[in-house]
This record gives structure tokens, sequence and C-alpha cells, in this order.
């Protein structure tokens, strides 16, 4: 992404697009006051540079069932066995995302699961099983309050890290 400032349009394209990713290309172009080529080959330019890295269409996990979301600290007995662990950590599908954190556990994990049986399941059975896996530390989310992307702002004027 070497030099590359998002401009206006840029903030405003990736705006409607964290909003939603199938709005169409002419609408953002209404939009923005200019042409559908122009969104279409800003957003390439976007891809190119990596700060456009793709979309997904988003499940909600209640309307499938998943009913507990759980986030589980996890402490490595060495580090130098973290990608084992992660590796193992990938073949479990109640893991929906896996932080290498800072603090008293090495990792955070945020589940889904059906009930609290099935996350008691998924920690003894599966998670602390894993070799290198030393603790687990629980905590269960009553309530998601906040739930965006990332606030897509005037980053140009911000403070450049390197």
């Amino acid at each position: 992404m070497s030099g590359y400032q998002i401009d206006q349009i840029d903030q405003k394209i990736l705006s409607f697009l964290v909003k939603n990713a199938r709005m169409p290309f002419l609408e953002i172009a209404r939009e923005c006051g200019v042409s559908g080529a122009a969104i279409h080959q800003r957003v390439k330019k976007m891809e190119n540079l990596g700060i456009i890295t793709g979309s997904r269409l988003l499940v909600k996990p209640q309307t499938l069932g998943l009913s507990v979301c759980a986030f589980v600290g996890v402490s490595l007995s060495q580090a130098n066995l973290y990608p084992e662990v992660i590796a193992a950590l990938k073949n479990i599908s109640e893991v929906v995302e896996c932080h290498y954190i800072t603090g008293k556990h090495a990792l955070m994990l945020k589940l889904y699961c059906f009930n609290h049986d099935h996350l008691m399941e998924v920690l003894l059975n599966t998670i602390q099983k894993i070799p290198g896996i030393e603790q687990t530390e629980t905590w269960i989310s009553l309530d998601q309050a906040i739930e965006r992307q990332i606030w897509v702002k005037d980053y140009a004027n911000a403070p450049q890290h390197r």
C-alpha cells in the first residue's frame, strides 16, 4: 500500500460497501457524482492494494440455533507450540475467530455453540485436549451491543504508522 492515500470518493465508496457489499456500483456512482467505470476502477485499485480484501455474506448465528456466543482465553504450555495449536483450532467449526493477544492469555477465541452443554463439550473434549493448551478461561456473551465493520473516515489525515 506504499504511499496511496484514499480520498473522499474512496472513503464514500468504502462507506457504502461496508454497509452493503452488494450495493450496485452504478448506485454508488450516482451517490459519489462519478461514472460507474470510475467506481469499478477505484474498487479494483483498492482490491489490488489490499485495502479491500473481499466481501462476504453475513449469517446471524442465532437463526441457525447457535444461541451461545463465548470468548475463550487460551494459555499455551510453550509459546513455540503456537503454529500447531492454531492448526488444530482451525479444524473446530465452532471457533469463528482467533486472535494472538497480549496479557494473561496467548490466544482469544470467539465461539458459537447451540447451548451451554455444547459449549462445555467443545471446551472439555476438543479445545482443552489440544496438545500445547495449558489452560482456558471462558466468558459468555449476554448481548452484542455493537456490531459493525471498520469505521470509514478520513484516514488520510490520521497519523501514519509504519
